[in-house]
């Protein structure tokens, strides 16, 4: 018999640590300062930690609320490299039983030498970042990784009975692609009776060890931008709940975050599943048929960071027991989109503090709820009434509504969105740059040193005087103008060394945000970033990058190119305020944008790209929400870029996505030049841009930076070639993938040196 599922749970929590013990101990690990027993420990401390701090927050020790969600890179990676998808470039990684150890796993996260690493790309809306798994007729599926079944033992032997998380195989099939292997026409899904399989042995392992629930992933259910029919999603779902429902050895929670499951719930209402779990932040109460599966209802919003209306999110609860008499609360999606814990933010202003729920606030308000729906609304009725007067008090909050902004948004006529013709465009910019066939540039940023941190940090500490502090950042623009030079770039950056996070350092110059200290939110692998919060009214009261891109064009007669963050991506990268609709604020953050870009225009810059990686990620995934969206990200970079001169070549820089199905909105965002993420896949867009007839500047990159490989000028060479077999070259520019931040100097110059000897080698091919 099925044990009782508990009445309030979390789909997952933070697993990085509170001061990014994780991030430091995995990069100690590839650094070789300690093995692997040493990061083990490190992990089994921080799962520890993550479960003792859960209790004390509300949830039960021995109920299964706690979900068993860690993972050292990426949960995706995770189930690849547990039934043995492992691409055939690595099969070398792995044992006589097809497990791969600590070692292994990384490389195929980060590559080595010559093979390259798994493709990364967006986890549906979010800016996290997952791992695409390779699969084909080849792919032997088989149960070869335990390291959840430990997880849990170790769970139980310090006294917790916790809940294993992983992704679900229709998921997992839907969001890999077609290895090297596979015939031109093959698709993962097909796999799915091969793998379930495995499925089942985990599950039957899992309640050996201890396990009284699961909880499987399948976002994928709710998403209509994976390229698949829904008919076949649909009937994959059916197959796999049947399968795994059938003679299940403990409870099966299927969890649907990001969105309304729509059609595919009546799908899972059929199976014999235990319990599903529904986003009703994202998606509404369903309707229609009852059921006695248990309704977790995701009411706690997992993907932003604001204390919410809990007498609404208890509305819902409740309006869920007319179509289940099963009914328990959740959060709406995993927490690992947020930060820890709004106590640990000394510096946020306390009456925006109040108005905010870190992971652990949520943690306690699934706890408020599930006591209410044990007790009724009367044994919540305080917790509530606080709430409802923490989102008046936001409402009525100084800066939240400024009506100057709001004025110039609504003086906006259709001008304030068009540059005019592109062909005018480029032959000004022809004359007024002079840049070679193939030109070259990098995406904006250089290597962040631990100097350039020391320094920022012991400015902030006030242990240094500006003065000082910017006449350090100057040399190191020096050094970097002077290292593209020689290089031979042929447009000059000037390396960033002032800006913490591309975010960040803009959120810190506009009013309408705030930053936090210790706010860190996973991005990918050992990543993390510290999203701002955007809470009211955005604009700019000064200029904030002039003052660098006019001193790095005082050091070359190349053409220097200025850095901003798009309005989209800087939305994307915050917790954006829920009060009002996103393409309002987008106006809002591209207006303060066009502000900027007139006074780097006016300052001489000739060159100025506007950074929109996140255009992608927002996507929504029900097709009846996305061209609404597409019309305001669009328009709003439109507005942000529309003020300058034809001379002024507008850049823009997209990565880390599948643009397939974005590519008639980066048409539409009119930028000279489009820089793009091509090269972790090979190309992989090219083929699209030429069947879009794409006809203004593009830039695929040619070096992956996500990864500490050295690509060789042969490498290059031949991406370079891929491009121009359907890019002309009059548009082609190349370039890295990414910014550098990331990355360490010895690899980023023998990079950009092979970059630069495959372009020259690309030029004089062409007669250059």
């Amino acid at each position: 018999m099925t044990a009782p599922f508990p009445t309030g749970t979390i789909l997952g929590y933070p697993r990085i640590g509170r001061r990014r013990e994780l991030k430091r101990a995995v990069e100690s690990f590839w650094a070789g300062r300690i093995d692997a027993a040493e990061l083990e420990r490190t992990s089994a401390e921080l799962r520890r930690a993550t479960r003792g701090r859960l209790v004390e927050l509300g949830l039960g020790a021995a109920d299964s609320s706690i979900p068993e969600s860690f993972s050292y890179y990426d949960q995706v990676l995770d189930t690849a490299v547990a039934v043995g998808a492992i691409p055939t470039r690595f099969a070398g990684l792995a044992d006589a039983d097809g497990a791969v150890d600590l070692a292994g796993y990384f490389t195929i996260a980060r590559g080595e030498g010559d093979r390259a690493p798994l493709e990364m790309t967006k986890w549906f809306d979010s800016n996290y970042h997952y791992l695409v798994p390779e699969i084909g007729p080849e792919t032997e599926f088989r149960l070869v990784g335990d390291r959840l079944v430990r997880e849990v033992e170790e769970a139980v032997a310090d006294g917790f009975v916790t809940r294993p998380v992983v992704v679900g195989p229709v998921t997992f099939l839907l969001l890999a692609k077609a290895s090297d292997e596979a015939p031109a026409d093959f698709a993962p899904l097909s796999r799915l009776e091969d793998l379930l399989p495995v499925y089942r042995e985990l599950l039957a392992r899992l309640a050996a060890a201890g396990a009284q629930w699961v909880q499987v992933d399948e976002p994928a259910l709710v998403s209509e931008s994976l390229g698949v029919d829904r008919g076949a999603v649909l009937a994959a779902a059916q197959t796999a709940y049947e399968a795994l429902g059938q003679a299940r050895p403990l409870g099966i929670l299927v969890a649907a975050p990001y969105g309304s499951l729509d059609d595919a719930l009546p799908v899972l209402q059929a199976s014999p599943i235990d319990a599903i779990a529904l986003d009703l932040v994202k998606g509404e109460v369903p309707t229609g048929a009852g059921t006695e599966q248990v309704l977790v209802g995701g009411v706690i919003d997992g993907h932003n960071i604001w204390r919410g209306d809990l007498a609404s999110a208890f509305a819902k609860l409740e309006a869920l027991r007319a179509v289940s008499p099963n009914v328990s609360v959740a959060t709406s999606t995993n927490l690992f989109h947020t930060p820890h814990d709004v106590d640990d933010e000394p510096n946020l202003d306390p009456r925006l503090a109040s108005w905010l729920a870190f992971a652990d606030q949520k943690v306690g308000q699934v706890a408020v709820l599930a006591r209410g729906l044990e007790q009724g609304v009367d044994a919540i009725r305080t917790e509530l009434d606080a709430a409802t007067a923490a989102l008046e008090d936001r409402r009525s909050a100084p800066g939240v509504r400024d009506g100057a902004v709001r004025d110039r948004i609504a003086a906006l006529g259709a001008e304030a969105f068009s540059r005019g013709d592109y062909a005018a465009r480029r032959a000004a910019q022809d004359v007024a740059l002079r840049l070679p066939p193939l030109p070259t540039t990098t995406i904006g940023s250089f290597p962040q040193t631990g100097d350039i941190r020391r320094e920022r940090a012991r400015f902030a500490k006030g242990e240094i005087s500006r003065e000082e502090y910017e006449g350090f950042l100057e040399k190191e623009i020096e050094d970097v103008v002077a290292l593209q030079e020689r290089i031979g770039l042929d447009v000059i950056v000037h390396g960033e060394p002032e800006r913490n996070d591309m975010v960040q350092y803009f959120a810190e110059n506009l009013d309408g945000f705030a930053v936090t200290e210790n706010g860190w939110v996973q991005s990918y692998g050992s990543r993390a970033t510290r999203p701002s919060i955007l809470w009211g009214d955005v604009s700019r009261p000064a200029p904030i990058t002039v003052r660098w891109s006019t001193f790095t064009q005082g050091l070359t007669e190349k053409p220097v190119k200025g850095m901003l963050t798009g309005p989209v991506t800087i939305l994307a990268w915050s917790f954006v305020r829920d009060d009002q609709p996103l393409g309002e604020t987008a106006y809002q953050v591209a207006l303060a944008l066009r502000d900027e870009i007139a006074d780097l225009e006016q300052a001489g810059i000739g060159v100025i790209q506007v950074d929109e990686p996140a255009l992608r990620e927002l996507l929504p995934l029900k097709k009846r929400d996305q061209d609404a969206y597409l019309a305001w990200s669009v328009d709003s970079f439109r507005l942000a870029t529309s003020g300058v001169e034809v001379r002024t070549q507008i850049h823009t820089h997209l990565c880390y996505s599948e643009f397939g199905v974005v590519l008639d909105a980066i048409d539409g965002l009119d930028a000279d030049v489009t820089s793009i993420e091509a090269a972790r896949s090979r190309m992989e867009v090219v083929p699209e841009l030429e069947r879009s007839g794409f006809a203004r500047g593009i830039g695929p990159g040619v070096y992956d930076i996500h990864s500490p490989r050295v690509p060789s000028v042969e490498e290059v060479g031949e991406l370079i070639g891929i491009a121009l077999e359907a890019i002309p070259e009059r548009q082609l520019w190349i370039n890295p993938d990414c910014g550098l931040k990331t990355r360490g100097y010895a690899e980023t110059v023998a990079s950009l040196e092979n970059i630069l000897s495959a372009t020259r080698e690309a030029r004089a091919e062409l007669g250059a």
